[in-house]
């Protein structure tokens, strides 16, 4: 790997051990993905939060030395100065004002929060969601930058235009000190155009059409496959159905990039999508397809009661919080169920100031931040069954919790909240 003469001075240690760490993580990291330089980066978004788990890892409760082991992969503690890149703190394992409400110890919140204390005073920024690009990190087209968290990384790469590969808590922690990450992969504009073509010839409107779309692309195309999605009429999608349409992409399959001609930000028209040429594959998406991709992303369900109903994967946004309220205007959440709706910590913040959340509370529904039931590993006690609108969560979260998960749309995930059974569209 060649490396410029900053970059040769940060590996020789003229800014300490820690950026020197740092350095020589990312070059040999570099040269097994045969990257033949670095490319400069002010964009990262990592996962730096870290509780009791990490610390039994790493044998001592100090941030230093968690950072050091896991986000440098350092032998030793090295003293971590303040990060060079602007930095930007995704998911963690808590929301911080509801966390007894996942059964958290107060050791291990006291652990986590001195963790995003010691994040704060080194420069990196507490949004902590999945959906950083909801609030305030939006990458401008072509910018390079280093992120981790799949559902974030297809959606800035597609409709934003940055470029950026799907990172580790590794690879992110050495860019913030550095500024640099490996020139490889999605950074390349070769690499960034289309491959395979897919013929959508059966509406897809809704949010739930979006994710049954994406979760059937995911697992036809291979992977680091671009696919280009043709023949999409109606109304342009927003940010809540492209939201919805990636993370079910990446969750099913490996897809970091997509084109909709016309649509996502380096494709105007097909043609250009695939750079004139010709694809490696023409697949078709019609009524076939769609029940296919319906049918498995209900295949854990059998039992209509519902105990949990979970909005909010990727974070919701402050409409979508706002249509759960209205869908729950003069009614309440069962007495055997659990209504939960998960968004960034900022958006909840206006959520309580624009009465959502207080609107939600007196439901019987609970407004959450920071984490999921995935990532978090929390569900409510003795539950059995889980309904989602997300296909990504209905994909991980049986597979994590041992549960079953219903898929459907807003309306019948809030139906099922209110009467604690699942009365949505059958597979």
């Amino acid at each position: 790997m060649r490396l410029a003469d900053d970059e040769q001075a940060m590996l020789d240690g003229e800014q300490g051990e820690a950026v020197a760490a740092a350095m020589d993580l990312l070059v040999r990291y570099g040269e097994v993905l045969g990257a033949e330089r670095l490319v400069d980066t002010d964009n990262v978004c990592g996962a730096n939060l870290f509780g009791s788990r990490h610390s039994l890892v790493c044998g001592s409760p100090t941030p230093d030395a968690a950072f050091s082991e896991h986000s440098l992969d350092a032998p030793t503690v090295l003293t971590i100065p303040p990060v060079k890149a602007q930095s930007y703190q995704l998911i963690g394992p808590m929301d911080t004002k509801n966390w007894q409400v996942q059964g958290l110890p107060q050791a291990e919140h006291d652990e986590i929060m001195a963790s995003e204390q010691y994040n704060a005073e080194h420069g990196i920024h507490l949004l902590t969601t999945c959906t950083p690009y909801q609030v305030g990190n939006v990458p401008l087209k072509g910018e390079h930058c280093a992120w981790m968290e799949s559902s974030a990384v297809v959606y800035v790469n597609s409709v934003l235009g940055a470029r950026t590969n799907v990172e580790g808590r590794e690879s992110t922690g050495a860019a913030m000190l550095t500024g640099k990450i490996p020139y490889w992969g999605l950074h390349l504009e070769e690499n960034r155009r289309g491959s395979h073509l897919i013929e959508v010839s059966t509406p897809v409107t809704s949010n739930r059409d979006w994710g049954l779309l994406g979760y059937w692309i995911g697992e036809q195309v291979p992977e680091e496959a671009i696919p280009v999605v043709d023949g999409i009429t109606g109304t342009t999608p927003d940010l809540v159905r492209l939201k919805h349409f990636g993370a079910a992409a990446a969750s099913s399959g490996g897809v970091e990039m997509y084109h909709v001609p016309g649509i996502t930000a380096e494709a105007r028209t097909r043609d250009e999508a695939l750079a004139g040429r010709t694809p490696v594959e023409t697949l078709g998406y019609g009524p076939a397809q769609r029940r296919e991709a319906y049918e498995h992303l209900n295949a854990t369900a059998s039992d209509t009661s519902v105990d949990l109903v979970m909005i909010g994967c990727p974070h919701a946004t402050l409409g979508q919080i706002r249509d759960v309220v209205r869908l729950l205007e003069g009614r309440r959440v069962h007495p055997d169920s659990e209504l939960w709706v998960f968004t960034p910590r900022a958006l909840r913040h206006v959520a309580e100031q624009n009465g959502y959340a207080k609107a939600l509370e007196d439901a019987g529904a609970l407004l959450m931040s920071d984490t999921c039931p995935a990532i978090g590993q929390f569900l409510p006690k003795g539950t059995r069954v889980i309904a989602t609108d997300s296909a990504k969560q209905v994909h991980y979260l049986p597979a994590i919790m041992n549960v079953q998960g219903w898929f459907g749309t807003l309306a019948e995930c809030v139906d099922a909240a209110v009467t604690g059974t699942w009365r949505g569209e059958q597979p």
